[in-house]
């Protein structure tokens, strides 16, 4: 899941080289945390929030493929 959101987001921003992601595993949750430089956030997050759902559909899907559920953090 990580490496998924890596890729997709590194090909989105201008500064590929500060895209951090964290994965926190729980029980049944997966929490994936992304963070990005302050100039790429409006590129992740998209207009009206298009990009971060698009993201969290992705994850979603690929987590049910796997049988867990998968959530996506923004953090500034």
């Amino acid at each position: 899941m990580k490496e998924l959101i890596i890729y997709v987001v590194k090909a989105l921003v201008d500064r590929p080289d500060e895209v951090d992601v964290q994965e926190v595993q729980g029980e049944k949750t997966t929490v994936i945390e992304l963070k990005v430089a302050q100039e790429d956030l409006g590129k992740v997050i998209g207009k009206q929030g298009r990009t971060a759902r698009a993201l969290r559909t992705i994850l979603n899907a690929a987590g049910t493929k796997m049988g867990k559920r998968c959530v996506l953090e923004i953090i500034e």
